[in-house]
């Protein structure tokens, strides 16, 4: 074989070649869009038949990752790529790779479990993981959660499975917790009907139940007070700084003092205080 007869085999087999890349490349771009065409289809049908959107955004990864895996086996197969060794060969790597990443199929495990169980769904206000936020999505690994801050955290569901998890949005309605500290000279009675009727008054506070001032405990500068307003989970924020602001604005209209701490020094401890006193050098000496 000389070189014009290599060089037309090299040029065929490289035109061949060519054309399956081009062909591979619009199979891949084709499927994508097809997928993802698939995927928004059976999102807006879930959503029309009012399918719980936790369950339906689980489905949905699944659903996705799974044709796209098809995919890629059919692109192979495409370039003539025997797929029934490669089904093979990718079942003993998900083997290898899951021996060697137990977490990630660990966060795989707890995240259906947080689908059957449901602790939370999407849209819930939870405290999880040492994480506080509006649940985003539960996905097959992790959960995406937008924090106060607006900061989305990204958290391993296998952490959040094993944690203590606080659900702010099960109950109708939560507690806010405020305390105001009173002078020893103001009358607490009086105090704790001023700041009923001011908490009362503020937006979003529940009637039922009513707001709770009481005596909490009792510091050198006089008794504390407990201010426990109640209001729905959307409207916590506000009814914590209005809440705020009432003790404040009403204290300053009563013409409450300023809170002190008082010291009262007795018998012998007095007489010591006053001998140290007179008997340390002038300072002008």
């Amino acid at each position: 074989m000389n070189l014009n007869q290599i060089g037309q085999v090299a040029i065929s087999l490289l035109t061949a070649f060519g054309f399956q890349l081009i062909g591979a490349i619009a199979l891949w771009i084709v499927g994508q869009k097809l997928i993802d065409f698939g995927v928004r289809l059976l999102r807006r049908g879930f959503r029309s038949q009012n399918i719980d959107p936790t369950i339906v955004s689980y489905l949905i990864n699944i659903l996705s990752i799974t044709l796209r895996i098809i995919l890629v086996v059919a692109i192979l197969g495409f370039f003539g790529i025997e797929t029934t060794s490669f089904a093979a060969l990718l079942a003993a790597v998900g083997v290898a790779i899951g021996a060697a990443w137990g977490g990630l199929l660990a966060n795989f495990a707890a995240g259906a479990f947080l689908i059957i169980f449901r602790p939370f769904t999407v849209g819930d206000f939870i405290t999880a993981a040492g994480v506080t936020g509006t649940v985003v999505e539960i996905g097959l690994f992790i959960t995406s959660i937008n924090t106060p801050e607006n900061v989305l955290t990204i958290v391993g569901n296998n952490k959040i499975f094993a944690d203590n998890i606080q659900n702010f949005s099960a109950n109708p309605y939560r507690r806010v917790d405020l305390v105001a500290q009173l002078p020893h000279t103001v009358n607490h009675n009086e105090a704790i009907s001023l700041l009923k009727q001011k908490i009362s008054q503020i937006p979003n506070v529940l009637t039922e139940p009513s707001p709770e001032v009481e005596i909490l405990n009792f510091t050198l500068a006089g008794p504390v007070l407990a201010v426990r307003p109640f209001c729905s989970n959307a409207n916590y924020w506000q009814v914590y700084f209005d809440a705020n602001k009432a003790i404040r604005e009403a204290f300053s209209e009563a013409g409450y003092p300023v809170p002190e701490q008082h010291y009262s020094i007795n018998g012998l401890a007095k007489e010591a205080l006053m001998a140290n006193f007179t008997s340390s050098p002038s300072i002008n000496s």
